[in-house]
């Protein structure tokens, strides 16, 4: 709770902040599936089997200009794999899906472009925090084997559809690639990174 409390505040902050600046402000929420899996950063850069989830998340713009602007989002966040293997006390193996929770923080540079600016492309680091991490199988709560905290680099395209003056759609599509290693405890050289995109559809209301 406490880590939710803090994230929160640190968004409205960002948010609050750049509201005291001249010029437009963009508020909005969206909903997404995402798709997820792990990266072992080896020779070969292995993937596991991706496992989907979705998102939903509450974002904040200001506008320098019509072309440059800086967001912020919060958003809960799925993330994960599919067909891991979970290992009891007593040795017996399951197949599993491993869905990972987070409340995740990106703070982007987001670029609009084309001749009505309807196009963007953000792009920036992001910080999540674990909520919980279950092996879905046996519906087992494994959030002691994960970090607490994923942090990366997060991209994102996207395209607006004006309803009106001050309300528009969206669609976009974003990703995410962690810097830190997912695991606790990684015994070997292979570092194993949190990996997800998603596509999203929400609404933009200027104020």
């Amino acid at each position: 709770m406490k880590k939710i409390i803090f994230v929160v505040t640190l968004f409205l902050a960002v948010v609050n902040i750049q509201a005291q600046e001249k010029g437009a402000i963009e508020v909005g929420g969206n909903i997404g599936v995402n798709f997820a899996n792990l990266i072992a950063s080896n020779n070969s850069n292995q993937t596991t089997n991706s496992v989907t989830g979705f998102n939903f998340a509450v974002s904040g713009e200001y506008y320098f200009s019509d072309r440059w602007g800086i967001k912020s989002k919060l958003i809960y966040d799925q993330k994960g794999w599919a067909d891991g293997f979970f290992d009891d006390e007593n040795g017996f193996q399951t197949t599993t899906d491993f869905k990972l929770t987070y409340l995740t923080l990106p703070v982007m540079a987001n670029w609009h472009f084309g001749s009505k600016r309807n196009w963007y492309l953000n792009f920036g680091l992001y910080l999540g925090f674990l909520l919980d991490a279950e092996a879905e199988a046996i519906n087992r709560d494994v959030s002691d084997a994960f970090e607490g905290t994923d942090i990366g680099l997060a991209l994102g395209i996207g395209y607006k559809f004006e309803v009106s003056e001050n309300t528009k759609l969206f669609v976009e599509f974003d990703g995410q690639g962690a810097f830190n290693d997912v695991f606790k405890r990684n015994d070997s050289s292979v570092s194993v990174k949190n990996s997800r995109q998603a596509i999203n559809f929400g609404v933009l209301f200027s104020l």
